[in-house]
């Protein structure tokens, strides 16, 4: 008898009779082609990810490699529409899957329509700001207003102060910037309310030179003139500069200074190092014609004598 019992309990035959019952059917039938779906489904979403890195990995190098100094527009729209496609796919290719695995399952679709109203309309007020982000996105991309590696600033919604830097990542819900110090700006979309792009086609470098008002401003605006002229042959300029920097005039007169104005039309991106290398040129410049002096901390361009001056204050 116990013999018996213990062959009519055996482990093969309880493992046979597991996989030819009703949750050993499930589990080869529907079960396995559930699993199967799901693996395909991951490998899938890495195969797209996969083919997005690599697509924005060959956009790098062939800025890198180029002797562009800067990305061009084409390019930084392909990066960002490559990271928009990728992650447009991953979403669809899930969606899809859940429909199937909802397939196998048989799952009556008539009897969800009333629950999936009611989620569907507590989503709807609840993801309102998700749709406003992926609705702004979506524009921001099509309409190039900025692209991967564009300098920009944006003002967004309940932000005092603007968030500026470098794009690192555009996708329809987030805008990424990492500033000048480092640091990452996560910005949804939907709270941009306006952008400042300031590498765009091109930009302009702006110094603006102090010069006291005893100074000879034709003196001074001839050597201003002869910086402007040779800017275009210096070695770390020549290649940031579109054109010759040009001298605006006076921008503006105080007290003991009036302030001239110099701009130049440079790379996009680049406003700021051919500023500081202007700057530099000017000062030197400056220097060598004797408008800053040792002794003095005040540009003197055949300025008046001190004692004339004295004098001019004293009757004044």
């Amino acid at each position: 008898m116990t013999s018996s019992g213990y062959l009519a309990f055996s482990p093969p035959q309880g493992w046979h009779d597991f996989w030819h019952g009703p949750i050993g059917e499930w589990i080869l039938t529907k079960g396995l082609r559930i699993t199967l779906l799901l693996i395909s489904a991951v490998l899938a979403a890495r195969f797209i990810n996969w083919a997005a890195m690599r697509v924005t990995r060959r956009l790098e190098e062939g800025f890198q490699t180029g002797e562009n100094l800067v990305r061009t527009e084409a390019s930084k729209h392909r990066q960002a529409v490559a990271s928009v496609i990728s992650w447009v796919s991953i979403v669809l290719l899930f969606v899809v899957v859940a429909m199937q695995i909802t397939n196998i399952l048989d799952v009556p679709v008539g009897s969800l329509v009333a629950p999936a109203a009611v989620l569907g309309a507590a989503l709807g007020f609840g993801a309102q700001k998700l749709v406003q982000d992926l609705l702004a996105g979506f524009f921001i991309i099509t309409e190039k207003q900025y692209g991967f590696g564009d300098l920009v600033q944006v003002n967004m919604l309940g932000a005092p102060d603007a968030a500026e830097g470098t794009v690192e990542e555009v996708t329809l819900r987030v805008t990424k910037l990492r500033t000048s110090d480092g640091e990452v700006f996560t910005v949804p979309n939907g709270n941009i309310v306006r952008s400042l792009n300031m590498s765009k086609d091109w930009a302009r470098a702006v110094v603006d030179i102090p010069i006291p008002v005893t100074a000879d401003l034709n003196r001074v605006n001839e050597v201003l003139q002869e910086v402007g002229g040779a800017a275009t042959e210096d070695r770390m300029l020549k290649d940031l500069l579109l054109d010759q920097p040009s001298l605006m005039g006076v921008e503006s007169i105080g007290l003991d200074n009036v302030n001239l104005r110099m701009v130049a039309r440079t790379l996009p991106g680049k406003q700021f190092e051919a500023g500081r290398r202007l700057r530099v040129l000017v000062v030197r410049a400056l220097g060598k014609a004797g408008v800053v002096t040792p002794t003095e901390s005040t540009p003197v361009v055949e300025g008046l004598p001190h004692t004339a001056r004295s004098s001019e204050r004293s009757g004044g």
